[in-house]
């Protein structure tokens, strides 16, 4: 993988700051979004920490889903709403893909959005309460960045049109992905301090959410013909959404 990967991926998919040169391609975007997950989680799960210790767990939500949205700047969020603008509705394909990339949002993109916000705060707020919930969180930004990276395996449909999903199809190898899901799962080990039925619901809410986040794939697939940048971004937050919701169950 190239040495630059990080940094290409940071350089897309955050408002870190990154050196022009050292991110000049997006040939490492994908294979990299894991680490960057971690990263995102790991600062968003300090200010949940802190806003549930100094406020509340309801602030402490509120304050997390925020961090990751200005951390991002609100790109993922984007590409919900658009792609459920375009998955949404009953209309064709060209005309799913023109309302995609429309600059606007529409009423079902804005509900979708809400409620994928309210969903996430909701969730966050229950696991604050719990010994364990913090992981959750840090576990679903880096679980929305595996799902991401699922689209540049090769093999994965383009939507006609897509500029970023042509840059980065078949950058990803199964094996890759792979080792990205056995480093979570170690992760989560060590946080939860060996504690294997805590680790196991964790992991059932990771899985939820990479499931969540592959339906939302094949329905893209089927209605446009492939994934766009918007579609990466949409099966991020779902993921992510999705394995609060479990976990918030589970835990």
């Amino acid at each position: 993988m190239r040495f630059t990967g990080p940094l290409e991926s940071a350089a897309l998919l955050t408002v870190l700051p990154v050196p022009r040169a050292a991110a000049a391609s997006t040939r490492g975007v994908l294979p990299w979004a894991p680490l960057v997950g971690l990263v995102l989680g790991g600062l968003a799960t300090g200010v949940a920490v802190l806003g549930e210790h100094w406020i509340s767990p309801l602030a402490g939500a509120v304050l997390a889903v925020a961090a990751l949205a200005v951390l991002t700047r609100g790109l993922h969020l984007d590409g919900l709403a658009d792609t459920a603008d375009g998955l949404g509705p009953l209309r064709g394909r060209e005309r799913a893909l023109q309302v995609m990339h429309q600059s606007d949002v529409g009423p079902f993109g804005v509900v979708t959005l809400v409620l994928a916000l309210l969903l996430q705060v909701a969730c966050l707020s229950a696991l604050l309460t719990t010994e364990h919930g913090w992981i959750a969180l840090w576990l679903a930004a880096a679980v929305a960045r595996v799902a991401m990276a699922r689209t540049g395996l090769p093999g994965v449909r383009t939507a006609e049109g897509s500029s970023l999903g042509a840059l980065v199809a078949g950058t990803v190898s199964a094996g890759w992905l792979a080792g990205w899901a056995v480093v979570l799962l170690g992760l989560v080990a060590a946080a939860t301090a060996g504690e294997l039925s805590t680790a196991a619901r964790l992991a059932a809410g990771a899985l939820a959410g990479l499931l969540a986040a592959e339906v939302l794939y094949r329905r893209a697939c089927a209605r446009v013909g492939g994934v766009t940048g918007d579609v990466m971004g949409a099966m991020g937050e779902t993921a992510t959404a999705a394995t609060l919701l479990v976990a918030a169950v589970v835990l």
